[in-house]
């Protein structure tokens, strides 16, 4: 039994959410999203709360409910208040700048490593540089950019240098046992 798919979706105010064919539209102050759903999943819309129903209890209709559910109430959370991934920089000289719109890194590279963010994603630095707020409001969007942000330099096990995501633990290790 889907508990994620049963939950009913609360709608804030001000955001509309429009069912056509197979794909959801929810528009709210901060923008606008499209989800392209499965056709056989079933939409009701009543009193500011938005629910899913499955046709019927076949494997593939459970495993769509919960998903689908999930999807909405993330465009709809997206919409109202937006999401946010926050990386910290660790390491001597690695830092993070703007330029403009454009999140420059210089993070033991040759070269400045640059970013340019999508529609309706923004980057912002604190902390003199070791810090940067992914903004944003696709949770998918924003989560897949802070995961390629970190990617290019992930931390390191010995002295922890590198960037991760906040709270991220990073398991340490002994390094070389010197002569004695």
């Amino acid at each position: 039994m889907s508990r994620i798919g049963k939950a009913p979706i609360t709608i804030p105010g001000g955001v509309q959410i429009e069912v056509k064919g197979g794909s959801v539209n929810v528009k709210g102050p901060k923008g606008k999203l499209t989800q392209i759903v499965h056709p056989d999943m079933q939409f009701e819309q009543e009193d500011g709360v938005f629910t899913v129903k499955r046709p019927s209890d076949s494997r593939q209709h459970r495993s769509l409910h919960g998903l689908t559910r999930a999807l909405i109430n993330n465009m709809v959370l997206g919409v109202s208040n937006g999401f946010s991934k926050i990386l910290d920089i660790e390491g001597v000289g690695y830092r993070a700048e703007m330029d403009g719109k454009t999140l420059v890194l210089n993070v033991g590279y040759s070269h400045p490593v640059r970013f340019d963010p999508p529609q309706d994603v923004s980057f912002a630095v604190e902390n003199r540089g070791k810090t940067i707020t992914i903004s944003g409001i696709d949770k998918q969007v924003v989560g897949e950019i802070s995961a390629v942000i970190r990617k290019q330099r992930p931390p390191e096990p010995y002295k922890g240098k590198g960037i991760r995501y906040r709270g991220e633990y990073v398991r340490r290790k002994a390094g070389k046992a010197g002569k004695v």
